[in-house]
């Protein structure tokens, strides 16, 4: 029997089909496409009917994306526990918190501290980026730098490969430089026509091969996140599903 090969989608990708009546059908549909983890944006509603969901699709929410500074960590390791979610990852915070280095302690503070409540439950935390924390610069280097800096090593990486290259990033040097911190990635090869902001840092879309080869044995999952604001997303998730399903079985 062929080893499965484990590829996750953000959910927040087809999020107008997961209401309380299409989310078991929404699943279904992602694990014939070939993957096997979904990664939830929201555990915290109704984590009992999430899990149930999951459970019946076959597919694995590993990891989760959910905000220790707008829940209380015990209330998000509550629902990950319900879930059977291993990485509670902070997906988003406001620009202008960390525009300057108080700030960006302060997140680093807040994930740390979280970290060490969710290690007695066997659980970790981790940080998604976006643009912003490459392109505004703190003492003299991108505030994402400066944060991973002052995070503990227990603290998780998902780098977002898209939103680093927006906002000025080469990950071609970055991920040899992070090592074994980055452990997820955010992943997308073909994107909705017109939606795509200017790459300022080094354009990865069509090295997505180099990029996951990089990440080397430290990689746990690759999570493909599309968004679509003027067409049906279900095309654009299905070439991504095959182009890195190939990719992780090859």
């Amino acid at each position: 029997m062929t080893a499965q090969h484990p590829l996750g989608i953000q959910l927040y990708s087809v999020r107008d089909d997961i209401g309380p009546d299409r989310l078991g059908g929404t699943l279904a549909r992602l694990a014939a496409l070939g993957f096997t983890h979904a990664e939830p944006y929201d555990i915290v509603s109704d984590p009992r009917a999430l899990a149930a969901a999951l459970r019946d699709s076959g597919l694995h929410a590993a990891t989760a994306h959910a905000s220790v500074l707008r829940h209380e960590t015990a209330e998000l390791l509550d629902a990950a526990e319900e879930v059977g979610v291993g990485t509670v990852i902070t997906p988003w915070v406001a620009p202008d918190s960390i525009a300057d280095r108080a700030g960006v302690q302060h997140l680093a503070d807040t994930l740390n501290t979280a970290a060490r409540q969710a290690a007695e439950r066997g659980i970790r935390i981790g940080y998604h980026n976006h643009d912003f924390e490459f392109a505004q610069a703190v003492d003299g280097v991108p505030a994402y730098e400066l944060l991973a800096e002052l995070l503990d090593p227990a603290v998780v990486l998902e780098l977002d490969v898209y939103w680093a290259g927006v906002g000025g990033a080469d990950v071609f040097e970055l991920l040899p430089r992070l090592g074994d911190r980055v452990r997820l990635l955010h992943v997308v090869r073909d994107r909705e026509p017109g939606n795509d902001r200017p790459v300022l840092g080094v354009d990865a879309t069509d090295r997505m091969a180099e990029v996951v080869a990089l990440a080397g044995p430290a990689l746990e999952l690759p999570v493909v996140e599309v968004v679509a604001h003027h067409s049906d997303v279900w095309p654009l998730v299905e070439r991504n599903a095959g182009y890195f399903r190939g990719l992780v079985s090859a």
